[in-house]
């Protein structure tokens, strides 16, 4: 099970700076708190990242955001992005496991889910969107899950197509 953090280090730079990107353009208070975050891991101020070219200030808060002390930042901004930019598909894996939800949004998930279910869950989210961004998200939702599925678990470890690093 990949920690948010992780899943920034596995990722395709690509997906990487894609989804930084669109947090700077579409999302303002997310992309000040994630500069705010590297900032102070830098051990500098926020206007320090702010002067710095786009291109470079984004590499340099990429490989911080990387790094096992900024899990938190790294998991606020993944999931800024899923909501924000990949709302349908958010919603076509809850609705295909029958659990109710609001935009992609749940309140209470269940302990465990069948087996049956997920799988065809996985698939429809395969068939219909970028393999490296559904991986992204399942990992992004298996971490964020107290509920900790295990048939999602065993899932994200055998499937290749879910495997980052693999695009």
């Amino acid at each position: 099970m990949l920690k948010s953090h992780e899943l920034l280090g596995f990722m395709s730079p690509a997906l990487a700076n894609d989804i930084l990107s669109f947090i700077f353009e579409s999302d303002k208070p997310a992309y000040r708190a994630t500069v705010a975050a590297v900032a102070e891991a830098k051990h500098v101020r926020p206007v320090f990242l702010e002067r710095q070219p786009r291109d470079q200030r984004h590499a340099s808060m990429l490989t911080v955001l990387a790094k096992p002390q900024l899990d938190a930042a790294a998991g606020a901004f993944i999931r800024a992005w899923l909501v924000k930019k990949h709302v349908a598909m958010l919603v076509d894996f809850l609705n295909a496991l029958e659990i109710k939800n609001e935009n992609g949004v749940v309140e209470d998930l269940p302990t465990s889910v069948d087996d049956t279910k997920l799988k065809a869950a996985v698939e429809i989210l395969l068939g219909k969107y970028p393999h490296e961004t559904v991986a992204v998200y399942l990992n992004a939702f298996n971490d964020m899950n107290t509920a900790g599925w295990a048939n999602l678990k065993a899932l994200l470890e055998s499937d290749s197509r879910l495997q980052l690093g693999n695009h």
